[in-house]
């Protein structure tokens, strides 16, 4: 193949950094078993940070950024994959130390690539991405810590990526669905999603942490992290756990060993980046399946073509997120 394809490429040279729509032909990417003719590709933090030029999730420049990407096997060069076969390829380097989704083609690893599971389409596969991964595989670690049937559970950032589809996945197996949210004007679209009730901010944590504080649900999930973390711990039921992936509120967590000692408490960590691939088929499957929203729909913000992406990756940053931004190659 010797035709010229696009892709968002972020550079840094010295002081100046860039963020430009390039033509490339197919040997620019880099090494890996597995050419996939992108057709879907989403727009995640990471990759709003990948972005700027302080973001510090670039490990090397130039760089195709796109964590998320989904597509059809142009060819391989391992025999698990094949031409023609849909695919779906998330996280470990992808988009930060190898190029990534934002192109028309990618050049992947076999061992990060995973089939399309049966009853999942390209671009449902990317309305869900690695948010939508990261929520599927948080909700699946709280069912495995015994988060009893139809009980209440505390949504962190709900508007996010991650928090949107924690609402919807957790409200989809009956649970009872708090979301909390800093944005006034979004409660609506939390209750349109599957939230029970939509608290404040504020009504989760005051800065003021309690060792010990009253019990108010059996688990959380929560993207966020921070100072709230540890107000959230205070208030889980006994036996109850939290499951965190991600650090917006900060990477310090002042809380003390109360709610773990005398509660049971568990604070369950949620690695989607890295995670094994059998537990990323698993969760991909139940994707598919079990946890699979009839919403896919009402949680997308807006769908943008490569040329539009500079415009449209700031917005994670600036806070203006209400669901997924979709990228149609």
């Amino acid at each position: 193949m010797n035709q010229s394809f696009k892709a968002l490429v972020v550079n840094k040279e010295k002081d100046q950094f860039s963020v430009n729509v390039q033509r490339l032909s197919i040997d620019d990417l880099p090494q890996g078993e597995v050419l996939i003719k992108v057709h879907y590709s989403s727009v995640n933090y990471k990759d709003s940070l990948a972005a700027t030029p302080k973001g510090g999730v670039v490990k090397n420049y130039p760089m195709i950024p796109g964590i998320d990407l989904a597509g059809v096997v142009e060819s391989s060069a391992d025999p698990r994959f094949k031409a023609g076969d849909k695919v779906i390829a998330t996280s470990y380097e992808i988009g930060v130390s190898h190029f990534g989704g934002y192109s028309e083609y990618a050049r992947i690893p076999a061992e990060w690539v995973v089939p399309l599971p049966e009853g999942l389409s390209l671009k449902e596969a990317m309305v869900i991405g690695t948010a939508g991964f990261t929520a599927a595989l948080s909700v699946l670690s709280l069912e495995k810590n015994n988060l009893p049937s139809k009980s209440k559970v505390l949504v962190t950032g709900a508007t996010g990526g991650v928090g949107s589809f924690a609402v919807s996945i957790l409200s989809r197996l009956g649970y009872e669905v708090e979301a909390s949210t800093g944005k006034d004007e979004a409660h609506s679209y939390l209750k349109d999603i599957g939230a029970t009730s939509v608290i404040s901010r504020d009504s989760v944590y005051e800065e003021k942490i309690k060792p010990l504080d009253e019990q108010r649900w059996a688990g959380a999930v929560d993207p966020v992290g921070g100072e709230q973390l540890a107000a959230i711990l205070s208030q889980i039921q006994y036996g109850g756990a939290v499951a965190v992936s991600g650090l917006t509120g900060g990477a310090k967590v002042p809380a003390t060993v109360f709610p773990f000692i005398l509660r049971g408490v568990n604070l369950l960590g949620i690695d989607s980046v890295y995670c094994q691939m059998e537990t990323r088929r698993k969760v991909w499957e139940l994707l598919a399946s079990d946890y699979k929203l009839d919403n896919l729909e009402s949680i997308i913000q807006a769908e943008v073509s490569i040329d539009q992406l500079p415009d449209s990756l700031p917005i994670l940053l600036e806070g203006k997120a209400a669901g997924r931004i979709l990228v149609k190659l």
